[in-house]
């Protein structure tokens, strides 16, 4: 019998994840069904709840859902440390929930690309869920500074604040215009720019030689 996935965003007709969980399942021999589920903005748990009843296994969580998920999970303690979800195992009535979006990226900097990311300068745009999804495993590989900014500041001091009062790093909260005498190392994007082909109001002398971004 074939087992059905799905990811869930809004918006979801940029989502990769059909092609990439086809080939997986494909190189594994698993025989899966995984389709792009757009949800209403007031509609994930109603969503979930209609995905469960049809009999799903499980799904992918994207934009905007990742911290809503959390909520309606038992969580791994790695989601409880990243303060977000985008992995959903269906059990019956019950929900497990995981966060994998971390662990996936600092695999991809370090193994794939060879690059480590300890004692580089690095830049966190954005403060949403994937923001949030990285920003423990990043702290965790000791960069010599971590800098989040976003257009808002109020909301990347209030990240930064609940980090601070239980590790010690260097880490700091910056607005996007307020950055023209700084340069980084690695520079990754977490915002939803990407979905959208907007540039981001950013200076082009934050790039260091050499810079991964």
């Amino acid at each position: 019998m074939t087992d059905k996935y799905a990811v869930i965003g809004n918006p979801i007709a940029h989502s990769k994840s059909p092609i990439i969980h086809k080939a997986f399942a494909e190189q594994t021999g698993e025989d899966i069904s995984y389709e792009a589920i757009l949800a209403p903005l007031d509609g994930f748990e109603v969503t979930i709840k209609s995905l469960i009843a049809q009999g799903y296994k499980g799904a992918n969580v994207t934009v905007p859902f990742k911290f809503e998920a959390l909520n309606l999970v038992y969580p791994s303690n790695r989601a409880l440390d990243e303060v977000a979800v985008n992995t959903l195992r269906f059990l019956g009535d019950e929900i497990r929930g995981d966060s994998t979006d971390g662990t996936g990226l600092i695999r991809d900097i370090q193994q794939n690309l060879g690059v480590t990311i300890s004692d580089k300068r690095v830049l966190l745009l954005g403060a949403g869920g994937a923001a949030q999804s990285v920003l423990h495993p990043l702290l965790n590989q000791v960069p010599n500074s971590l800098v989040i900014a976003n257009r808002t500041i109020d909301k990347v001091q209030s990240m930064v604040k609940k980090i601070l009062a239980n590790r010690a790093f260097l880490l700091s909260a910056n607005a996007f215009d307020d950055m023209a005498d700084a340069q980084f190392d690695i520079i990754i994007n977490a915002t939803s720019t990407g979905l959208t082909d907007t540039a981001l109001p950013i200076p082009s002398t934050i790039f260091a030689k050499n810079c991964l971004a």
